[in-house]
């Protein structure tokens, strides 16, 4: 690939800048097959359902809830509301600007480890200028943790190129034998705008939209003099954070200081364990390949229900 031209003027053409965040993605829509092996049409939902007091909301039946896509109503087949088992890939930002964060940030990290189940499976990635796998996905938690310690500040910020390669990671795992109802999930923590990925945020959003991956992100926002603003770059990365987070279902965080990680990694473990299975059979038969709308609403009253934006319907094979 060519190499990067001047940032600002490649950011008007590819939307390039990402954004400062730890990304949580949860990715139960990429097997819907898995779950249903009766045809192509079959649609799975992560939902995760808040009051209004955006606390979470457990104990809910599938009466409770309405499906719709582009506006249609939908039957729901399928309904869980305990926790799937998950895969998982924890990526660490170790760029240069991480050196006085990178302990807060491998307690957090250590800490949402733990928080995971016995049959959840998870990866180990750190990223400067390039993505390295520290541990293939595991259960073995002592092996996770000294993964994450083994984690060193240096280089430039590749983000876009980690998110890339954990999503690919996912994928190969969901060709694996495994359960069949498996959640995905990649967990990305950055402190920076990217300055050296190869692929772009166009890219990265387009194969996270395909993937039904659920975007979670938590950025670690430079402290500013009193009067001072945040760059152009930054400004964008943070709007690309949240169409990020926002068209895939999840959620954005941003910290002030390093000393909220372990709060905001306990939020997000929080609603990975407390996150309903909804499935249902798309009423539309059109292989098309465009992008179908998708909306959940709960009947319950000061309820909101989460989920991703839509998906891509199938397409006549060329």
């Amino acid at each position: 690939m060519d190499q990067i031209a001047p940032r600002i003027a490649w950011r008007r053409q590819r939307r390039w800048w990402p954004a400062v965040l730890v990304t949580v993605a949860a990715a139960a829509g990429v097997h819907a097959q898995q779950i249903f092996r009766s045809g192509t049409d079959a649609v799975v939902l992560t939902v995760t359902v808040t009051d209004g007091g955006n606390r979470l909301v457990a104990g809910l039946e599938q009466e409770d809830f309405q499906v719709f896509e582009d506006q249609v109503q939908q039957d729901i087949t399928n309904f869980s509301r305990q926790p799937q088992p998950i895969a998982l890939s924890l990526v660490i930002d170790t760029s240069a600007s991480m050196e006085n964060k990178l302990p807060i940030a491998q307690e957090a990290a250590m800490g949402f480890v733990r928080r995971m189940a016995a049959d959840d499976r998870i990866q180990i990635i750190d990223f400067d200028s390039q993505a390295k796998i520290l541990l293939d996905f595991s259960g073995d938690r002592d092996a996770l943790e000294r993964a994450i310690k083994r984690t060193e500040a240096g280089g430039s910020t590749s983000l876009y190129n980690a998110v890339y390669t954990a999503i690919s990671g996912l994928k190969r795992i969901g060709q694996e034998p495994g359960p069949e109802n498996r959640r995905y999930a990649v967990v990305l923590l950055s402190d920076g705008e990217d300055t050296s990925s190869i692929v772009p945020y166009d890219d990265v959003l387009d194969l996270a939209k395909r993937a039904g991956v659920v975007v979670y992100a938590i950025g670690l926002r430079e402290k500013l003099k009193p009067g001072a603003s945040h760059t152009t770059g930054w400004k964008q990365a943070e709007y690309d954070l949240k169409q990020l987070s926002g068209d895939t279902g999840g959620r954005v965080f941003f910290a002030d200081d390093a000393a909220q990680l372990p709060s905001y990694y306990s939020q997000i473990a929080d609603e990975l364990s407390n996150q309903y299975t909804l499935g249902y059979m798309s009423k539309n038969n059109k292989r098309d390949g465009a992008w179908r709308k998708i909306l959940v609403r709960v009947s319950r009253p000061n309820m909101t229900a989460r989920t991703k934006a839509g998906y891509f319907g199938p397409a006549v094979p060329r």
